[in-house]
């Protein structure tokens, strides 16, 4: 994983932001009111080369770092929670197939040809994504999976899903899979009507009997867990925190907006010169800034090797997912009932905002995790430690 940060990449930029400005901000609300997987703006993206931002140069890609993958994430989620979600479950795959994955499918990810995600969380192990129960089993050349998958972004949109199991016969907790979509066998239930995030396609993924090739293997059998926590992990994590921070900005934006332009007209004033809604449009604007600071140390921890750089990356997920909790309520009842309307934007992003605390690993989990290393205690207990 390349942590340190590389020349930026002006001309994409540029059509990321084309891509936002012109397709993901303006579906962003029929996205959310119907619940449809923003494929236009995934296509745009792909187009504009933004799914080959972690793939490495030797395969045609853009090299970036987890400071363009935070960019990149928080400028689209600013706009479309939905596709910043799946931009992100994309990268955090892309990151172990940079390391682990065929050739042909990573060339694929640079020309926009293949979209991944990660399939990871369990029907009987919930969130604990360190702790598969699914099976693995070789049967000649090919492997044998069986799984309930519990929820997997981009579910039946993806070309591929990053899957786990539990070893085929070596010690170690899980092993990991490339296992394409379309693989028979593999099934994804019914439509997802979640709160928020609704475009984003996360639904069940069973496997009863499917088969792949033993190369679908990623890394050694049994190394899976030390692969995605040293690969997949760091990704969604920071850039899980910039999610976040986009869902924040724009939030503050919405509220700005509303605020300077509402008027009370019998004071002859509008809402912003009010001095208690300015003091609390400061506090909120705090916690952004404070999340935006954290983040930044954060990589700036990981692109110089820091000893903390590891409880940094542990912490900046539930820094952030807390804070766009915080600030999306504050935001509601900054701006009051206009903010309950859909054309303000608020209330969508509120109920996005709320994802982030409870995908895997949750802020209940991170906490213990940085509770377990602060202490000097092992990260995970039993068979995952």
């Amino acid at each position: 994983m390349t942590t340190a940060p590389t020349q930026p990449d002006t001309d994409l930029a540029g059509r990321v932001d084309a891509v936002v400005a012109g397709t993901i901000a303006p579906a962003a609300a029929t996205v959310d009111a119907t619940g449809t997987f923003p494929r236009e703006g995934i296509e745009a993206l792909a187009r504009a080369g933004a799914l080959g931002l972690l793939s490495s140069p030797e395969v045609g890609g853009a090299g970036g770092s987890l400071a363009d993958v935070a960019r990149v994430v928080e400028q689209v989620a600013t706009a479309d929670g939905s596709t910043g979600m799946v931009l992100l479950m994309h990268y955090a795959a892309t990151a172990v197939l940079e390391a682990h994955g065929p050739d042909d499918v990573r060339r694929a990810i640079v020309r926009g040809e293949h979209l991944s995600t990660l399939a990871f969380s369990e029907a009987g192990s919930r969130s604990h994504f360190w702790a598969p129960m699914s099976s693995a089993t070789a049967e000649g050349d090919r492997v044998r999976l069986d799984a309930a998958k519990s929820w997997v972004t981009s579910a039946g949109e993806a070309d591929s899903y990053l899957w786990s199991s539990r070893p085929l016969a070596a010690d170690g907790p899980m092993t990991l899979w490339l296992v394409p979509s379309s693989t028979p066998g593999v099934t994804v239930a019914g439509p997802f009507d979640g709160v928020g995030l609704r475009g984003n396609s996360s639904r069940p993924v069973r496997a009863d009997g499917a088969t792949v090739p033993a190369s679908a293997q990623l890394g050694p059998d049994g190394a899976g867990l030390d692969i995605a926590l040293g690969t997949a992990l760091p990704t969604f994590l920071v850039g899980s925190a910039a999610f976040s921070l986009g869902l924040m900005e724009a939030l503050l934006a919405d509220a700005a907006a509303h605020l300077t332009r509402t008027r009370l007209e019998h004071l002859g004033q509008t809402l912003a010169q009010q001095p208690l809604t300015r003091g609390e449009f400061a506090r909120l604007k705090l916690q952004v800034d404070g999340v935006r600071a954290f983040l930044a140390d954060t990589l700036a921890a990981l692109g110089s090797g820091r000893p903390d750089a590891t409880l940094r990356v542990l912490e900046v997920k539930a820094v952030a997912a807390e804070a766009a909790a915080e600030v999306a309520d504050g935001v509601m009842k900054l701006c009051g009932g206009a903010a309950f309307r859909k054309e303000l934007g608020v209330e969508r992003r509120f109920r996005d905002s709320l994802a982030a605390r409870v995908m895997a690993p949750t802020t209940a989990a991170l906490h213990d995790f940085v509770g377990r290393i602060s202490l000097g205690q092992p990260l995970f207990d039993g068979p995952a430690a």
